[in-house]
C-alpha cells in the first residue's frame, strides 16, 4: 500500500470531483481525508455521505472537522485539528477507531499524543500555494516532530515528486498531497511516481 495520504479540496479539482475522487480511491491512496472546511456542517454530511460510498471497498475515508457529523454517520475514522481535538471527551473519542490530529510545532504533536491521536500531520513542510506568504517550516521541523513522537507522523505542504525522498528520509510515515491529487488526469500514476522513488 502507498504512503501517500490524499487531502480533498474540491475548489481545486480540475474535473468532476466525484469522478476524481472515485478514480483517487481506485488509485490506493494510504487514506483520503475529506477536507472541505468552507462547507457547512449539513453540507459537508450530505458530501461525506457521498463520498464514502464512492470509497467504500477501495480505500479508507477520514472525515474531517464536523466529528459530531462523521459519529452520525458512523465513520470509523476523523481528522480534527488540534484545538477541536483538546475538547474531545473519552466517550467521544471511542467512537473512532483512528482519530487524526494536524500539527505545527513539536508540543503541538506530544500533545495530541498523550491525549490518544493515532496519527498526526505535520506541517507545512515546504511552500505551498495552500499557504500562500507563510514561511514553511522545512524538514528540521518535520525530522524534530517524528523523533519527539511514537505515533506515524504524515507530512504536508507542498509534497512532491521531487521532495517525498528527504521526506520519509526524517522518518515520515508518508505524506499528504492535495492539488497535486485534485488536478493530475490519472491518480493511478501520479500515486506510482510517488511509490518509485
Amino acid at each position: 500500500m502507498s504512503d501517500i495520504v490524499c487531502v480533498t479540496a474540491r475548489k481545486l479539482c480540475s474535473a468532476d470531483f466525484f469522478e476524481q475522487l472515485e478514480l483517487i480511491a481506485e488509485a490506493g491512496p494510504k487514506f483520503i481525508i475529506l477536507r472541505e472546511k468552507h462547507l457547512s456542517e449539513e453540507e459537508y454530511t450530505a458530501l461525506a455521505e457521498r463520498a464514502a460510498e464512492i470509497c467504500r471497498n477501495k480505500t479508507e475515508l477520514v472525515l474531517h472537522y464536523y466529528w459530531k457529523a462523521a459519529i452520525a454517520l458512523g465513520a470509523g475514522s476523523v481528522h480534527l485539528p488540534l484545538g477541536i481535538f483538546r475538547t474531545l471527551t473519552d466517550a467521544d473519542k471511542r467512537n473512532f477507531c483512528r482519530i487524526g490530529v494536524s500539527c505545527h510545532s513539536v508540543e503541538d504533536a506530544v500533545e495530541a499524543q498523550k491525549f490518544g491521536a493515532d496519527y498526526i500531520t505535520a506541517g507545512h513542510v515546504f511552500a505551498t500555494d495552500c499557504k500562500k506568504g507563510l514561511a514553511p517550516r522545512g524538514l528540521d521541523f518535520l525530522r524534530n516532530v517524528c523523533y519527539s513522537v511514537d505515533v506515524p507522523v504524515y507530512a504536508i505542504g507542498g509534497i512532491s515528486h521531487d521532495n517525498i525522498s528527504s521526506v520519509r528520509e526524517c522518518g515520515a510515515a508518508g505524506a499528504c498531497v492535495m492539488s497535486g491529487f485534485m488536478r493530475c488526469s490519472d491518480p493511478s500514476a501520479f500515486i506510482g511516481e510517488f511509490d518509485r522513488k
